[in-house]
């Protein structure tokens, strides 16, 4: 099997810790994001993941300089400009070469998803696009699925209104594809998967659908990034870790607890850390306070600071001493370039 990954996206809703890193390079427990996709695919039986570059492609190119990810080859297609999303997906398998039958994920989804079992699905129902469901309690962020008794896809709506939804069956961002399916996405020019090339295929039934109650999370946000890495630390993710990393140093008066601090972090005297993410590097200084936030890597936490109500501090930032930030973003939006 061969797969499709979208890590093209600027990670807008993750800013600013997304300023410099692309979000699938953000770590979730202690390797990226993106090894967390790519070691579930290898599980799978996907021996090669075409990444469908856009938005700094050099860390990507850094990070895995051998050209392997969680022991996946890797191929590298990388946008001309932003072509969305089946612009994006076909643009990377014409230039991996694709005619056969494959899979494409979003780079931003941390899943359980049985991803043989769609496959071979999709071989049995036959048609030129099967998509993974999952229900969630409000479907309007979403694009949601309506399908009949046989899995065949009636309706495709893309983030619907609040209580005008056909079901609380969402896209979960993996889908098997035909090569057909390229044939529909003209060479070049921006389209998205979700709005036009679904609803086409819907109109010639051949789209078709699976849904499945395994773990599922996009985390594409502060809040489900934040939740994807205690997940982690809870188990609840198809596999728990330790979250406090052996190369951390942490003081023996601090409090540290349902939190994932990075390789070689530093927690202060006295300092507390609960239900959040310290990132390689990071310092939390003495005496200070980080409840459900995210401080970003070789940021610093200056002395008696505050950080709470899912604070986000990006990279190299220092936050002042005895500065006090509830819900806020470090440094604040008026300072992005």
């Amino acid at each position: 099997m061969r797969a499709v990954v979208l890590v093209g996206g600027f990670g807008t809703r993750l800013r600013p810790l997304t300023l410099t890193v692309p979000k699938q390079m953000l770590p979730v427990g202690h390797v990226t994001m993106l090894e967390q996709v790519v070691a579930r695919l290898g599980a799978a039986g996907v021996t090669e993941v075409v990444l469908s570059l856009g938005y700094r492609p050099d860390v990507f190119l850094e990070a895995f300089p051998e050209g392997t990810c969680a022991g996946v080859r890797l191929r590298y297609a990388q946008e001309p400009e932003p072509l969305d999303t089946a612009g994006a997906i076909a643009f990377a398998a014409r230039e991996a070469g694709i005619d056969e039958t494959f899979l494409a994920v979003n780079g931003d989804v941390l899943t359980a998803l049985d991803v043989g079992a769609l496959w071979a699905r999709h071989r049995a129902l036959g048609g030129l696009a099967t998509i993974a469901l999952t229900p969630v309690e409000d479907p309007s962020r979403y694009g949601v699925v309506a399908t009949d008794d046989a899995g065949r896809v009636l309706a495709f709506v893309e983030k619907p209104a609040p209580g005008t939804a056909p079901s609380n069956l969402i896209n979960a961002g993996t889908y098997v594809l035909e090569p057909g399916v390229l044939d529909r996405v003209p060479a070049g020019e921006p389209r998205s998967i979700e709005r036009c090339t679904f609803p086409e295929l819907v109109g010639d039934e051949a789209l078709f659908a699976v849904s499945s109650d395994a773990y599922w999370l996009d985390a594409g946000t502060p809040s489900t990034y934040l939740q994807a890495n205690l997940d982690l630390v809870d188990g609840l993710a198809d596999g728990a870790v330790e979250g406090v990393s052996g190369s951390a140093v942490v003081s023996g008066s601090a409090v540290v607890g349902h939190s994932v601090v990075g390789d070689g972090a530093q927690i202060g005297a006295g300092a507390v850390v609960t239900d959040s993410v310290i990132m390689p590097g990071a310092v939390v200084a003495t005496g200070a306070v980080v409840e459900g936030s995210i401080v970003g890597g070789r940021s610093v936490v200056g002395e008696g600071a505050q950080l709470t109500g899912c604070s986000v501090v990006g990279f190299d930032q220092k936050v002042e001493p005895s500065a006090v930030h509830r819900g806020s973003l470090v440094p604040p939006e008026e300072q992005w370039q």
